[in-house]
């Protein structure tokens, strides 16, 4: 690989990180910004020595076949790799990196953000200001719940579900999850968490379900449509993690009947698109895929890249690797 490795980024980056980039690659930019069209991704993996996608990018096995003889690594800007071929880049001797942890304080606080705002009503009672609703105090209006007391169960205990269940136990939430695996003894004294083997069990008992699992060929509608209506009415649904990890059809069908209380969404499964019914119910927050977006959290995805590529670049392991058997 050349002295300067030939990088191209598909989106814009915070402008200290495509500094750093410019300073050490042969970077090139996306000033505009406007998402790659595929005909330019095809373009960008037959010349590069490095792609720099990020999730919304779809690079299949299609477009990684395409690619030319010098791509040999494409270190994603995101924790996520559900829009990237892992297998595919493996087999064709394309290394795939990722920016894990960097995301987890941030992603957790906009989790707890959405399990507070769905039950006391806050989007509601900003609408209700705002339409010239509010004629003073009253003792039957604007009625949520109380988080005390109430059982959260988190779909994935990874890092982010252990940084919402510290939150949340904060609020007097009794924590639960469901994971692949059990966690360590040791974490779940610290979280007070109760490890539920079987997904369906859980869901029919709890108050809360927060989504904190990735998205892969496995999780998949994890939610169906016959695991939501295991939960209760009463129940409430969280997702910062991927839309298709839930049947979108089936929860917006589900809080149009009120055969559930309400949802706070800032993923969905046809990103940019929402379902109709989701936009129009009001006991639905939604917001627009900014779980990680702090300019903390970005610049710290930047460097992650770069670490990334640089290892790379030197004929080290890259820190963050993904392979196949992870996902």
């Amino acid at each position: 690989m050349a002295a300067k490795p030939l990088v191209i980024i598909t989106r814009k980056l915070p402008e200290a990180v495509e500094t750093r980039m410019r300073e050490l690659f042969d970077a090139r930019l996306n000033d505009d910004d406007t998402p790659m069209t595929r005909a330019r991704l095809m373009e960008a993996v037959a010349t590069a020595d490095v792609l720099v996608p990020t999730i919304t990018d779809r690079i299949d096995a299609a477009l990684i076949g395409s690619a030319g003889p010098r791509l040999k690594l494409i270190a994603n800007f995101g924790a996520g790799v559900d829009n990237i071929d892992v297998k595919a880049a493996t087999d064709k001797g394309i290394a795939v990196t990722n920016t894990p942890g960097v995301l987890t304080e941030d992603t957790a606080d906009m989790t707890m953000a959405l399990i507070l705002a769905v039950p006391r009503r806050l989007v509601e009672g900003v609408a209700a200001m705002e339409d010239g609703e509010f004629k003073g105090w009253a003792p039957s209006w604007m009625l949520g719940h109380r988080l005390q007391g109430k059982r959260l169960g988190i779909v994935g205990m990874g890092r982010i579900g252990q940084a919402v269940a510290k939150r949340a136990q904060a609020f007097g939430l009794q924590i639960h999850y469901h994971n692949r695996k059990r966690a360590a003894p040791q974490i779940e004294q610290e979280l007070e968490a109760t490890w539920w083997e079987s997904l369906d069990q859980m869901l029919a008992r709890m108050d809360i379900v927060s989504v904190n699992c990735p998205h892969t060929p496995a999780t998949f509608h994890l939610l169906s449509a016959r695991r939501l209506k295991l939960m209760k009415p009463s129940a409430y649904i969280v997702n910062t993690a991927r839309g298709e990890v839930i049947d979108e059809n089936c929860l917006a069908q589900m809080l149009e009947q009120g055969q559930l209380s309400g949802a706070g969404l800032d993923v969905f499964e046809n990103e940019p698109a929402v379902n109709p019914k989701l936009l129009k119910a009001r006991n639905v927050v939604l917001l627009p895929h900014m779980g990680s977006a702090t300019v903390e959290g970005r610049i710290d995805m930047g460097e992650k890249v770069i670490v990334n590529i640089r290892s790379f670049v030197d004929g080290h392991k890259p820190p963050d690797r993904v392979i196949p058997a992870m996902l």
